[in-house]
């Protein structure tokens, strides 16, 4: 199997060359285009999201030596996170390699967060399975390299450090209501409303329910001081 010009081009920018052609191309592939003879990349994504937090935690402990379990984890979990796989995948341009059904391709899916993130955690496992822990090791390194040595000290998602508020002020969990969605079904807005059980409360619109918690929440965080 030989690759087209444009994947041959991606391996080049990546930094790695695949052995097995069809590893990467398995890797771009979603779901909504299987086939009994088309593999998809769910298997591979559940092996590269595997393989990226041993990658990650190894690159925290090397990068802090002084850190606690508890200062490394939200760092992690930062680094992991879906949001961060899109964020990566988008920078080298995966979204217009991947292989999707019609539904998909009209809905948007090329810019679907969830499938970008996906799709880089695919590629992460294909190059692991190509090549071994030490290539693939080296593309995250590459790939996530400004964002390890820039991740916050208290790197908590604005979800969890407004949850933390709470409870130390003895507080219920904060309530997250979705108060209108709008737009069309590949671009879709909403707006959320997180509350306090002390009545202090914030709203905030994205085009995913995290998204818009995330920002709902680290506006309320900014109105608390905290």
């Amino acid at each position: 199997m030989k690759l087209s010009s444009e994947l041959r081009q991606f391996s080049a920018d990546i930094g790695y060359e695949f052995k097995d052609p069809g590893l990467l191309i398995t890797a771009l592939t979603h779901s909504s285009i299987s086939s009994a003879t088309r593999s998809d990349n769910e298997r591979l994504e559940f092996l590269g999201d595997r393989v990226l937090g041993l990658v990650m935690a190894q690159a925290l402990l090397d990068l802090d030596g002084k850190a606690t379990e508890g200062q490394l984890a939200p760092r992690f979990n930062a680094l992991v996170r879906k949001e961060t796989c899109a964020d990566v995948a988008r920078s080298i341009g995966i979204g217009n390699l991947l292989k999707l059904g019609r539904s998909e391709m009209i809905s948007g899916g090329r810019r679907k967060e969830a499938l970008l993130g996906d799709a880089m955690e695919a590629l992460i496992a294909a190059v692991y399975r190509d090549g071994g822990f030490a290539e693939a090791q080296a593309v995250i390194l590459r790939l996530w390299n400004k964002r390890i040595t820039s991740v916050k000290a208290d790197a908590r998602d604005p979800k969890t450090a407004l949850q933390e508020w709470a409870q130390a002020r003895k507080g219920p969990p904060p309530n997250y209501v979705e108060l209108s969605r709008s737009g069309p079904d590949h671009a879709p807005q909403f707006e959320i409303e997180v509350r306090l059980h002390s009545g202090e409360a914030a709203q905030a619109k994205a085009g995913s329910k995290r998204q818009a918690e995330q920002a709902a929440a680290k506006l309320l965080l900014e109105r608390l001081g905290a």
